[in-house]
């Protein structure tokens, strides 16, 4: 085996873990986005709740 296929060899290899090195930080940047998503519907499922018993309470009192 000569030099350039080391040299050949080599350069595949270093391909690969670039190669895998991007879908794991595509994996992850999908995974962090799908968290973020989660949090920002449980935020908006907690202020809509937060709404809704303060208009309950409001018009309890009002009604009373």
């Amino acid at each position: 085996m000569g030099i350039k296929d080391q040299f050949q060899d080599k350069a595949e290899q270093l391909k690969e873990q670039a190669q895998k090195a991007r879908a794991g930080a595509q994996d992850e940047a999908s995974e962090r986005r799908q968290q973020g998503e989660e949090q920002a519907r449980q935020r908006a499922q907690q202020g809509q709740e937060q709404a809704q018993d303060a208009a309950d309470d409001a018009r309890d009192r009002f009604q009373n």
